[in-house]
């Protein structure tokens, strides 16, 4: 199947629809059971199917809490951090691929990602676990700007992923 083809696909079986941030994505799980956090009420854990193409990125953004990635199919998936450490890339892809990727990656509470596929006409199909749960009110979307003021010597990847 071509890859336009198998992205149109997914989108409508898994029923995907475009994210804020880039790409596609579907709840597929909200835990029932809930917890009080800094910034209020939120479920224990959530997960969502998400598909990026080649054509476009998950722009930067953060959340208040941890978020466990897990690789399905297509092509490797970049997650790019910033943080004191400046820019850091966490390598999502198939498990017979080892050497240079894993297929889960854990970003942590408080961190600015983002996302990008590696090769040219493809897509990544992953899941993506938040817990306490993901909730939009802990959700903020970055700039070009703002980012380049906090991080100066990564203006390549910042201009990439705003």
């Amino acid at each position: 199947m071509h890859v336009q083809e198998r992205v149109s696909y997914l989108i409508e079986k898994l029923h995907l629809l475009p994210h804020p941030e880039g790409g596609f994505y579907s709840e597929t799980y909200r835990s029932e059971i809930s917890t009080e956090t800094n910034t209020g009420h939120r479920n224990l854990t959530t997960a969502i199917y998400f598909l990026l193409t080649s054509e476009n990125v998950s722009k930067f953004h953060r959340i208040k809490s941890d978020e466990l990635w897990f690789f399905h199919e297509g092509s490797k998936l970049t997650v790019h951090t910033l943080s004191k450490n400046g820019h850091q890339q966490l390598s999502l892809g198939h498990p017979s691929d080892l050497v240079d990727s894993s297929p889960q990656q854990l970003v942590k509470a408080h961190t600015i990602f983002g996302s990008s596929i590696d090769e040219p006409n493809s897509y990544a199909l992953v899941s993506c676990v938040v817990s306490p749960g993901f909730d939009f009110m802990d959700f903020e979307l970055f700039g070009e700007g703002q980012l380049l003021e906090q991080y100066p010597d990564h203006s390549e990847i910042i201009q990439k992923l705003t």
